[in-house]
């Protein structure tokens, strides 16, 4: 669950009206920070990469690589942001989809501003998929888990953490193994403690682990402190 006052979101949307559009609707409510625009999948990539935004809304048909491949790379990637598939279809088929590709949520364009606040809310706060426009629509032709959520894996060997974590995600692992604090990191590091934080929760979700106690255990037990 995201905790953070902000909310920082990235908009993916190859037009310039709908993106302007979202940004509009965001703005209403001071919970959401836009802090980028994409206009494609790899920029989406990219962006996601460098911003660590806690929401990324995405469209699906997109130039180059479309937001599903797009969301499969994120998701592999970044497990802890949430994306959520922005779209004029109601299709059940890209619904599964969307939501097989990785993606938390998925939302109509054509939903009134306050119906997108509060579906974002829910999201954030991990409390729904899909719009109740389209779930009344599917529900009836499919049986659905109620929390969609993989079973938990075991913690992950030292060999297997070096091998899903990128070399920033090490780098952050070592010093929270030192006991350093977010802001001691971010100032080590030279970015924001809001990207320490992300970054953490990436960490945390690759490795299996639930908090940042069981983080320095693993860290420590592992030697990654003194490599």
């Amino acid at each position: 669950m995201i905790t953070i006052d902000t909310v920082r979101v990235l908009i993916v949307d190859d037009h310039p009206l709908a993106r302007l559009g979202i940004e509009t609707i965001l703005s209403e409510d001071p919970a959401f920070q836009v802090v980028g625009n994409a206009t494609d999948g790899l920029q989406a990539v990219e962006m996601a990469r460098q911003l660590m935004p806690d929401v990324i809304l995405m469209d699906i048909n997109l130039p180059g690589q479309d937001g599903l491949a797009a969301t499969r790379q994120i998701k592999a990637e970044m497990p802890y942001v949430r994306v959520v598939i922005v779209t004029v279809s109601d299709d059940a088929q890209d619904l599964f989809e969307a939501i097989s590709a990785g993606a938390q949520g998925y939302l109509l364009k054509n939903l009134s501003p306050q119906e997108w606040t509060e579906y974002l809310h829910a999201i954030v706060q991990g409390e729904a998929r899909i719009s109740k426009k389209i779930a009344r629509r599917i529900l009836r032709e499919f049986k659905v888990d109620s929390d969609g959520e993989a079973p938990p894996s075991p913690p992950a060997s030292k060999g297997k953490a070096t091998e899903v974590l990128s070399q920033r995600e090490c780098e952050i692992l070592r010093w929270v193994a030192k006991g350093a604090s977010n802001k001691e990191i971010a100032e080590q590091l030279f970015i924001s403690e809001n990207t320490v934080k992300n970054h953490l929760k990436n960490i945390l979700a690759k490795l299996h682990l639930r908090n940042r106690v069981q983080l320095a255990t693993f860290a420590v037990e592992h030697g990654i402190n003194r490599e």
